[in-house]
């Protein structure tokens, strides 16, 4: 096993799945369940996975950790409509879950030692960095010298690498990765907050992001033709 990848359902990790496939390495992935307000990205997860082939696992963590602690995972915190401009100014939004990231990644870095992987895909990006501590570039760096010093395979080799390919790129970059990877956009799901049936809200953070990226890129290429 070449490399483990986080895969939330969503269509940055998606894109990544599809290129470390693209690129022949072999892989599996891993998602998890948390007890998200939208664990129905689980589904989409899923079908990703299935689509490319590759082992997948979703691993349960208990929602109790959380509660009250996130409007992800809490329906009494609201998760309130602002603007992409407001988005982008935001300091640390009310779906921040604390210390998810660094809990993810420590369950990846256990697949990575048992299967020997060496490389570790985490789909962090510029638009999130911004407001999530735990999507910086300097937590990104603590996290692998952490995974320097503390495993085996660092000892006997190398650690694994946590590779975060999306760091410095836009929504709009990554969309237009995937549209050349041939990524089933409709197999992804990016809405923080689901109708019951499933269906984007099409209105809090992640769908704001997703809808502009995607009307840039539509506006971009009616120009161009």
């Amino acid at each position: 096993m070449k490399a483990i990848v986080l895969l939330s359902g969503g269509l940055d990790s998606a894109v990544i799945l599809a290129r470390v496939h693209a690129e022949g390495k072999s892989c599996a992935a891993i998602s998890f369940d948390y007890g998200q307000r939208h664990r129905i990205e689980l589904e989409y997860a899923k079908k990703i996975a299935q689509y490319y082939g590759v082992p997948h696992e979703i691993i349960p963590i208990d929602p109790l950790i959380f509660q009250g602690a996130s409007s992800l995972t809490s329906t009494m915190i609201p998760q309130k409509d602002k603007s992409f401009e407001e988005i982008l100014l935001q300091k640390t939004p009310s779906t921040y879950v604390p210390a998810r990231n660094t809990l993810f990644l420590a369950f990846a870095l256990v697949k990575a030692e048992i299967y020997k992987a060496t490389e570790i895909y985490f789909g962090a990006n510029a638009m999130d960095y911004g407001s999530y501590p735990d999507c910086r570039p300097l937590y990104f760096e603590a996290v692998q010298e952490l995974f320097n010093q503390a495993t085996k395979q660092s000892v006997e080799h190398q650690a694994p690498q946590v590779i975060t390919p999306w760091l410095y790129s836009t929504k709009e970059q990554i969309i237009q990765e995937g549209i050349r990877l041939g990524v089933p956009f409709e197999f992804t799901s990016s809405c923080y907050d689901p109708t019951f049936e499933g269906q984007a809200c099409q209105c809090c953070d992640a769908c704001t992001l997703r809808n502009k990226a995607f009307a840039v890129l539509s506006e971009s290429n009616r120009r161009l033709a």
